[in-house]
């Protein structure tokens, strides 16, 4: 047969094989890092669409994220000083403004403000996983054990707690900012080719124009890192050069925020939700939370122990730099998930005639197809239930801060109390009060950092302790205490959350309040009272 007669019989072999042997050979064409990846991917599809269905208002707050992107459109694109509502004079806009001006965009353009808090994050949650897996494959030197972590991360309810919520339009950008910059950095300190040097000091500044504490992460990974593969003077100055140049590209933002509002905004900010370092009683009870899983963290303690054992130092000292000197654990289970991956997947190695080599061998068998399919369901139901807003991590799932009668009690304010009106608003729906409203709302934590680290938590103490009330009493006398005198209280019923946390409103409340002259209904719906303020 000639060579253009082999050509001609392919072809037609192609042309009459069925869509599931088109489809099979695509798989089979997959190294298999990549199937692990693919599987990845789908999983983090079923987490977003979920999670998309299950809540018509995104997780968590997202409304003064909002509420700064329309600040940027009223300004013409120019940085405003302050963030008005949010408290009696405002906060300062002295947040990294990257993401803030990419929101500001697609809502000029006509993206509805409350769909985009809930599609992009999904999407941005999803996209992530890619560059992560070739973070993960750059680190462990196995597609398998990367494409297992990247299955682990996309599952992971406190990594999902932070990019697919609301506030993920800025968070999730900003990880896969990092995590992308992270995979550069393990080039380039592994390699000392200075080609990763540009990518490198790009990707940090972007990440510093993004969110402050995954730039930390950013940073402190670099120098485990540069302690792990390039201990030389040479990795030094690359190491240096990539913090200089990702500083100059961020300069004009410090320097814009220093001017307008003074250094101590920026050094301040980084203390009110505990600084980058806790002592080790707060670290242990991190670890040793009763909503996390004791087996895990004992598999988890062991899987570190054995990798200290084969002088493999890298991933724990990354996990202990995490624990000690970051303050959430979504950055501690990025080298978390890749230590779990490395010991599953040495595990399943075995001998060559133990059968728990075939545990995570993606080759064609019985074992490998039943392990795999395993791996897959578990992950996916576990961030399938997490993302509709079961506490499958122990008693805190995916809360939305409002619903639709919030936001009918919202529109009401707006449209029948004085634009200077001012409220002290019970429940995490104070985060979106502002927004929703253009009213003020004077007691509540949400961008007071950036005024300082006493006023944040005056604010955050006085919020929850409101919050908390359940009778007029209880209200009036926190109110007194702190001098806070609004013209309005908003009081949700039924069941509404504070920093995340369910909370039960009673029927005590509306009557003690009714039975006092210091207030009274204006505004009632099935989830939310209106109080007015009687002089």
């Amino acid at each position: 047969m000639t060579g253009t007669d082999e050509r001609a019989t392919v072809s037609t072999d192609h042309e009459t094989a069925t869509p599931s042997e088109r489809r099979t050979g695509f798989v089979d064409s997959l190294d298999e890092g990549h199937r692990w990846l693919a599987a990845a991917l789908g999983i983090a599809a079923i987490v977003a669409t979920v999670y998309y269905a299950t809540h018509p208002y995104p997780a968590y707050g997202a409304g003064l994220y909002l509420a700064i992107a329309e600040q940027i459109v009223a300004h013409g694109y120019q940085m405003p000083a302050t963030i008005p509502h949010y408290t009696a004079g405002g906060v300062p806009f002295a947040y990294p403004p990257l993401m803030f001006y990419v929101t500001a965009v697609l809502v000029d353009l006509g993206v509805d403000p409350v769909v985009l808090t809930r599609a992009l994050p999904a999407l941005v949650t999803i996209a992530y996983l890619v560059p992560f897996y070739y973070l993960a494959r750059a680190v462990l030197g196995s597609g398998r054990a990367a494409g297992l972590a990247t299955v682990l991360l996309a599952a992971t309810p406190d990594v999902l707690q932070w990019h697919l919520s609301g506030g993920g339009i800025v968070r999730a950008p900003a990880f896969t900012l990092a995590v992308t910059g992270l995979y550069v950095g393990v080039n380039l300190f592994r390699t000392g080719d200075r080609r990763w040097l540009a990518p490198g000091a790009v990707l940090f500044g972007l990440t510093l124009l993004s969110h402050p504490t995954y730039s930390a992460f950013f940073g402190l990974s670099y120098l485990v890192f540069y302690a792990a593969y390039d201990r030389t003077r040479a990795g030094l100055v690359n190491g240096a050069a990539v913090a200089t140049g990702g500083l100059t590209i961020a300069a004009p933002w410090v320097i814009h925020v220093a001017r307008t509002h003074g250094v101590a905004t920026l050094t301040g900010a980084a203390g009110t939700h505990g600084g980058f370092g806790r002592n080790l009683r707060t670290v242990a009870g991190k670890v040793l939370d009763p909503s996390a899983s004791l087996v895990v963290v004992v598999l988890l303690a062991a899987a570190v122990a054995y990798l200290v054992w084969q002088r493999r130092y890298l991933l724990p000292g990354w996990l202990g730099v995490g624990l000690v000197l970051m303050n959430e654990m979504r950055y501690v289970f990025v080298p978390a998930v890749l230590v779990a991956a490395t010991v599953l997947s040495e595990a399943s190695r075995g001998r060559p005639g133990d059968r728990a080599r075939r545990l995570l061998d993606w080759r064609p068998s019985r074992w490998n197809g039943a392990a795999f399919a395993t791996v897959v369901v578990l992950a996916a139901a576990v961030g399938g239930l997490y993302a509709a807003d079961v506490p499958v991590k122990g008693g805190q799932g995916l809360p939305a801060f409002v619903n639709d009668d919030d936001v009918a009690a919202m529109e009401w304010v707006e449209a029948e109390t004085p634009p200077d009106a001012e409220f002290v608003v019970l429940g995490d729906g104070a985060e979106w009060f502002p927004y929703f409203t253009d009213r003020t709302m004077l007691v509540g934590p949400w961008g007071v950092e950036w005024v300082s680290p006493s006023a944040y938590d005056r604010h955050l103490d006085l919020f929850e302790e409101l919050s908390a009330c359940h009778a007029a009493g209880c209200l009036t006398d926190g109110l007194a205490r702190e001098d806070v005198q609004p013209d309005y209280v908003y009081v949700p019923k039924g069941t509404y959350t504070v920093r995340g946390e369910d909370e039960h409103q009673t029927a005590v409340m509306r009557t003690t309040m009714q039975a006092v002259e210091t207030y009274r209904l204006v505004y009632e719906n099935d989830g939310a009272m209106i109080f007015r303020v009687e002089s």
